[in-house]
């Protein structure tokens, strides 16, 4: 008896057989030793933070794919850089026919694709959540020695160290008292890199003494009864309306007397990259001067 095998199965079965036909030519590439151990030449990035940090380093004729993310300019700080560069969607088939010489991702996203690359043995580095200031020097100089750009990191630290320098910081008795408020209710306490950033800008914590942890939900009433000096949203309250953000624009929060608002955006300060020392600027313009009613947006 003959079986027929439904064209759903057939599709299946095809796709399997040329993504294995798509890995033996990659690994019949010209990827030598040589190649491997010589400067990476076909880079591809699966994360918007290592795509920041692969545009900034990398000259762009070694930059052999990064995300879609990187051309958003709402997220991402090097936006006008990825349009002079191919994109990709963290698919392991988009990957494969580049016969990438490094691959660098992170190491929370695109696991079905890293998971598939680590199999077949690309060369790959997975980049970890930077928890404060330092960890993000680390970072910038593990991408750009990866990538054969020591000096080039060397450089993009010191111009992060001379601009941090230059920030004069109030006395911790003088310190204004800042609170985080991000979409669906949010904030962020110690161990963070976000609070890392608000200590070098000269302000309180508040969140660090609540016990919620580096980032938890805060009940508003929480919010209005800490009374900070600084609230700062990360996201904007004028976009299209979302459940998430519609904390950000409760009445209430326009009642605190004696609150000043700040707006940052989220691709200042998700990412260890040079654009954290933007946000610490912005942030260290409040120091002790006294709290006035209205918003700074």
């Amino acid at each position: 008896m003959r079986i027929r095998s439904s064209p759903r199965v057939g599709g299946l079965m095809m796709r399997r057989v040329l993504l294995g036909v798509v890995v033996v030519l990659a690994f019949a590439s010209d990827l030598s030793a040589e190649d491997v151990a010589a400067k990476p030449h076909r880079i591809v990035s699966l994360n918007l933070c290592a795509d920041e940090l692969v545009l900034r380093l990398a000259d762009r004729e070694n930059v052999a794919s990064v995300t879609w993310l990187s051309r958003d300019p709402n997220n991402s700080n090097v936006s006008e850089l990825a349009e002079e560069v191919p994109i990709n969607h963290g698919l392991a088939e988009e990957i494969i026919p580049l016969s990438p010489d490094l691959v660098i991702a992170g190491i929370h996203t695109t696991r079905t694709a890293v998971a598939l690359l680590k199999r077949v043995h690309f060369p790959l580095i997975e980049l970890e959540v930077p928890r404060n200031l330092h960890e993000v020097r680390a970072q910038i100089r593990q991408v750009a020695d990866a990538i054969g750009e020591t000096e080039r990191g060397e450089r993009v630290v010191a111009d992060m160290d001379v601009r941090l320098a230059s920030i004069t910081r109030p006395a911790p008795e003088k310190r204004l008292r800042a609170l985080v408020l991000n979409p669906n209710g949010f904030t962020t306490g110690a161990g963070s890199l976000v609070d890392d950033i608000i200590t070098t800008a000269g302000l309180t914590n508040l969140a660090t003494g609540t016990g919620l942890g580096n980032y938890a939900r805060i009940p508003l009433e929480n919010v209005v009864m800490s009374d900070p000096d600084v609230l700062i949203l990360n996201g904007r309250r004028d976009g299209p309306p979302s459940l998430a953000t519609e904390l950000l624009q409760h009445p209430v929060l326009s009642t605190l007397p004696l609150t000043r608002t700040i707006v940052l955006p989220s691709r200042l300060w998700v990412c260890g990259g040079p654009a954290i020392v933007d946000a610490i600027e912005l942030l260290s313009h409040f120091k002790t001067e006294a709290p006035v009613k209205g918003a700074a947006e």
